[in-house]
């Protein structure tokens, strides 16, 4: 059932009566995110009350859920209307990831490079500001917003802004045609190939390299086309390699998705994974590990021994691109290196005024997003 307004009345009193004395509250939904971000601090404010879709008309590609709503059950009725979330939002292998965890996280897919990432979707929300103010930004429809879009604003906030209570996002129809295929190659290879078709009218949907047998200078190439059934025939025709059966391949994906691949698992107790988010056609970078590379080269997945972050932070940004320690390694204590890339003064200072607006008594999500705020 959606939320009533009882419900989001009692949360709202809980957040003025936390404002009035300062007291920290940590928003919380299934707890899928829980290892992604710096600190996790204060009372749990938890969003299951907040479950449920809407309104949902699929001739309309919107859709709009509570903050709490599970994301298995929101996948679970778009398919059964033939649609879909197209950014592929990762779940990381928890049946309790929620709408809201998604958009306050703003982590997508393996699709996230051809189709768009989780603010490309967001049309409108309500969220729980600081002083317990049930607000509206945005709406159901494709060209809603006029002045600042805030709604897009709290994609990736992790929380630091507001309690989501609602969101209205697009969807999109399942491709009826798909196929993955496979090629052997080297890193270099597998750049060299992407940047190549991605100038051609394929189409591409997503791609995985990765080192899987630990050979030097060895890799395997996954390459997913979506689209209409004679473009992806053609596709396949052009490009050549394996062609894996969907079923079987289905499963890799959404391993992909959630980061449960073998090379995700075989992670050392010792090590951090990094998320370095570079230009596509960045060359292959002189890393301490072989990576696993998404999104056409745009996202490199790297396995270090901790004590590595600047090195690999200014490695990163000599490319311009940008470094996230997305999970610590398990035998050493979280937070003693900082997740995100510090900021530059002229963002930082918006980033903080823009918390000052939203949250002026500093109650959500403390040093989630940031260290010193």
């Amino acid at each position: 059932m959606p939320p009533d307004t009882d419900v989001i009345e009692l949360i709202a009193a809980r957040v003025r009566a936390a404002a009035a004395v300062g007291t920290p509250l940590r928003i919380r939904g299934g707890g899928s995110k829980d290892f992604y971000g710096e600190r996790l601090e204060g009372e749990a404010l938890d969003t299951a009350p907040l479950a449920g879709v809407l309104a949902y008309e699929p001739s309309e590609l919107v859709v709009t859920a509570g903050a709490g709503t599970p994301l298995r059950e929101l996948d679970a009725l778009l398919a059964a209307n033939g649609q879909c979330l197209a950014f592929d939002p990762p779940h990381f292998g928890s049946a309790n990831a929620t709408v809201g965890g998604m958009v306050a996280s703003g982590l997508s897919g393996p699709a996230r490079a051809n189709v768009g990432a989780v603010r490309d979707y967001v049309l409108g929300l309500k969220l729980l500001n600081g002083r317990g103010e049930h607000l509206t930004f945005g709406g159901q429809v494709m060209k809603n917003v006029a002045g600042y879009d805030v709604s897009r604003l709290m994609v990736g906030a992790m929380g630091t802004l507001g309690l989501l209570t609602e969101v209205s996002l697009k969807v999109l129809p399942v491709a009826p045609g798909e196929a993955t295929l496979r090629f052997e190659c080297t890193q270099a290879q597998a750049l060299s190939w992407l940047h190549a078709w991605g100038a051609q009218p394929l189409p591409l949907n997503a791609s995985c390299w990765v080192n899987e047998s630990g050979a030097p200078h060895a890799g395997t190439l996954y390459l997913r086309l979506r689209g209409a059934v004679a473009a992806v025939e053609s596709a396949c025709k052009a490009l050549g390699g394996e062609r894996k059966n969907n079923t079987d391949v289905a499963a890799d994906w959404q391993a992909c998705r959630d980061q449960q691949l073998p090379w995700f698992r075989e992670r050392s107790a010792s090590q951090d994974l990094w998320r370095l988010s570079v230009p596509q056609t960045t060359p292959v970078l002189d890393l301490p590990d072989t990576p696993l590379m998404e999104w056409h080269g745009g996202q490199r997945w790297v396995r270090v021994e901790a004590g590595q972050a600047q090195g690999l932070r200014a490695l990163v940004a000599s490319v311009g691109g940008h470094a996230t320690l997305f999970i610590a390694a398990s035998d050493r204590k979280t937070g003693t290196a900082a997740r995100f890339d510090t900021l530059k003064s002229p963002l930082d200072r918006i980033h903080r005024k823009l918390k000052q607006e939203f949250d002026p008594a500093g109650v959500f999500n403390p040093h989630r997003l940031s260290l010193d705020w």
